[in-house]
């Protein structure tokens, strides 16, 4: 607490006490000398256990009482971070120029209150009424005892993250118009998942599509990342910018991705690399579909499969023994429970790849001339990835296969160990496997900014023919199958589950094609790859034919 809070706190208790208001009275003192009461005995022990349901409703009135009124110091001494809740508060009024606030409890379950947030922003003469809705959750002071709002940015605006402020005023950047590729226009009302999306778009391109700022409320973020535009008081003239996307795509990946919940999904034109939908169904913001970093489990497959082609270790119809397990370096890898063990001649890599065989692949990473940087060297160099030089038009990641000795050598090849990817990796491995050809993935045009997309050499014919090939059987009769089974034209695809540290059930992950649409999607705890992403995935690609 402040040195004036506590002043202004402790002015108003001689107040109330020479007024004989006796509760005020006590319950200021109360709050001073650590929630206890006093007397000859000393200090009273401070309460434990969750706080009553007489507890949440006081504290909840007063801290919006005091909001109500601005009285931001006041308010924050029912939080338990005073600190932090005094700034944002005072950053509400003053920054952010909202006030005529009224705040209406809905009916609180246990110690959280939701509540309805109604108010006015005002700046340079315009107005415009504010409502949002979010929710607190009262809790015992770990020192005092005192009931008090767990203290959260989200108790003031639930889009609020830990040092953001709120801010209204001439938007940092002009207004876009983000339209398809044939012109359609993409908004996030229409498109919730492209919000963070069109707010990047806006911020590295507002300047460069011709428009003029607004007045706006808006989320200043603390980690550098585009403005949040909340309120439109006054319209700025909206520059037009043209994206890759296509609407009946895009469309199709949000209503797949809501199907499951932390769920993402890409989809993109292999001829060019043009992305033509990113969807995300998370409770954050994230763009786990092009920011990522997780395991992808056996769609790495692809690339593994084009590393012993590559490397003359193995063909789609050579050898590939599926044990029941396989031990690299005194660890042992097991197969998906179920999965038949084959090790007759009949064990060939395309066998192995459609049923997903691990072992297969593991029994493999050890031929010469393999070594711990092989698979390094074939995403880097035939596969474009890894090397953090993407430039999408959006922030991106590129993947990561790190060269690795032990056990993870042999865990890397099945999208375990040290492998990162995101499903924009994983469309872009799947459109570089058909084609043969690696052309970065772009939402945006170079040609509006000059920036260079990143190259590599891709693969040679045969090794992608073989892929293509590989991925139509696992499509048509392999773990792909089920998902894959109503689309019609030419299919591919790969499943992948990939197991995470601390969650009991694996991430689900899949990636196909349909023509000239590779799609890939994840499905964090999803399970087999087939059972949500693949869903996803046959979803989008339907709506590319």
């Amino acid at each position: 607490m402040s040195k004036g809070v506590k002043a202004a706190v402790i002015g108003g208790v001689f107040a109330v006490m020479v007024g004989g208001a006796g509760y005020g009275a006590y319950n200021i003192m109360s709050a001073l000398n650590g929630g206890g009461a006093t007397g000859a005995a000393g200090p009273a022990p401070a309460r434990t256990g969750p706080p009553s349901a007489d507890e949440v409703e006081e504290t909840t009135t007063k801290f919006f009482t005091a909001w109500e009124k601005g009285e931001a110091a006041q308010a924050s001494t029912y939080t338990n971070n005073d600190a932090a809740a005094e700034a944002v508060l005072s950053s509400y009024s003053e920054n952010a120029h909202i006030t005529g606030v009224k705040i209406t409890p809905g009916k609180a379950s246990g110690a959280t209150v939701p509540y309805t947030v109604n108010a006015k922003v005002s700046h340079d003469g315009k107005s415009k009424a504010l409502s949002y809705k979010s929710e607190l959750t009262v809790v015992r002071g770990k020192t005092t005892g005192r009931a008090l709002v767990d203290w959260q940015p989200t108790v003031i605006h639930p889009q609020l993250r830990r040092g953001d402020t709120l801010v209204t005023g001439e938007a940092a950047n002009p207004p876009i118009e983000a339209v398809d590729r044939d012109g359609t226009v993409l908004t996030k009302e229409k498109y919730p998942s492209l919000g963070p999306v069109l707010d990047t778009l806006r911020e590295r391109y507002g300047d460069k599509a011709g428009g003029e700022p607004g007045i706006e409320l808006s989320i200043r973020r603390a980690d550098e990342s585009p403005d949040t535009s909340l309120l439109t008081l006054a319209k700025g003239e909206p520059g037009k910018l043209r994206t890759t996307l296509s609407a009946s795509v895009q469309a199709a990946a949000e209503k797949a991705v809501k199907t499951y919940a932390e769920s993402s999904v890409v989809a993109l034109k292999p001829s060019t690399g043009e992305v033509l939908a990113v969807a995300n169904h998370r409770k954050d913001a994230f763009n786990a579909a092009f920011e990522g970093r997780v395991a992808p489990g056996s769609t790495m497959k692809i690339i593994t499969a084009a590393m012993l082609i590559d490397n003359g270790v193995t063909t789609m119809n050579g050898p590939a023994p599926c044990p029941p397990t396989a031990t690299w370096q005194s660890q042992t890898f097991k197969n998906l429970t179920g999965l038949r063990p084959d090790e007759s001649a009949n064990a060939t890599l395309a066998n192995g790849f459609l049923r997903s065989c691990n072992t297969a692949f593991i029994k493999l990473v050890d031929e010469k001339p393999l070594t711990d940087a092989s698979l390094t060297t074939e995403a880097e160099e035939r596969f474009g990835l890894g090397r953090g030089d993407w430039k999408t038009g959006i922030s991106s990641f590129d993947g990561s296969v790190p060269p690795s000795p032990g056990p993870d050598r042999a865990a890397n090849a099945i999208g375990q160990g040290k492998v990162e990817m995101n499903p924009l990796n994983m469309a872009s491995v799947t459109a570089t496997a058909i084609t043969g050809e690696f052309r970065q993935p772009y939402l945006v045009s170079p040609d509006l900014d000059g920036r260079q997309l990143a190259t590599a050499k891709g693969l040679p014919s045969s090794t992608a023919a073989q892929l293509k090939q590989m991925m139509r059987l696992t499509a048509t009769q392999g773990t792909a199958a089920p998902a894959m089974s109503r689309l019609g034209g030419d299919i591919g695809a790969k499943t992948g589950s990939a197991e995470v540290d601390g969650q009991a059930t694996s991430d689900s992950w899949f990636t196909g094609f349909r023509g000239d649409v590779a799609a890939a999607a994840m499905t964090e705890e999803g399970g087999h790859g087939g059972d949500a992403a693949g869903p996803i995935v046959a979803a989008v690609l339907r709506a590319s034919g």
